[in-house]
């Protein structure tokens, strides 16, 4: 009789999972905090739920495997007011209605992207969508942490310019 396979937990995958508990625990209520990562994100007028669905709706509408969550927690903070918790609210419930009426729980239960942006199509005209789409260009490409992941250097009129800052670097012609 064989014996049954058991997953051999390491220490360093106890100790690993013991801060993430612990982080998580320590954050409390009204905090997104990443597990795996040194960042957290505190919620005043929405809930968890609204935020973390609105980090993952910023992925989906702006998908770079190479930018972390909290770039895109950055960019999605301003929606965390008062002014903004209506409209948060009712494009959540939404977003999570149309997730249920495709056989999830809500939306950031859905596993897979194709699916996720199926149903961001479906909404892709409400106001809700386009106020998010919209401030997503700004909110997040105007976070100069993030330019270096593009390769932008940066603005270029303090330094004299393009012209002879890159302009005519092209040597393949």
């Amino acid at each position: 009789m064989s014996e049954p396979m058991t997953k051999e937990l390491t220490r360093r995958a106890l100790l690993s999972r013991a801060v993430a508990v612990g982080a998580l625990t320590v954050t409390g209520v009204g905090f997104i905090a990443a597990p795996d990562a040194a960042w957290a994100v505190e919620v005043t007028a929405i809930s968890e739920h609204q935020m973390a669905t609105l980090l993952q709706m910023a992925r989906d509408i702006y998908p770079h495997d190479r930018v972390g969550d909290r770039f895109y927690a950055v960019a999605v903070k301003g929606y965390d007011t008062a002014e903004n918790q209506t409209m948060v609210a009712e494009g959540i419930a939404a977003l999570d209605a149309a997730a249920q009426m495709a056989g999830h729980d809500d939306y950031v239960s859905i596993g897979w992207e194709q699916d996720r942006v199926a149903i961001l199509r479906g909404i892709e005209d409400s106001a809700f969508f386009q106020t998010v789409r919209g401030g997503l260009v700004t909110g997040l490409y105007n976070q100069k942490e993030v330019w270096p992941i593009f390769g932008y250097e940066g603005e270029s009129f303090s330094q004299g310019g393009y012209l002879y800052r890159g302009f005519d670097d092209i040597d393949w012609l």
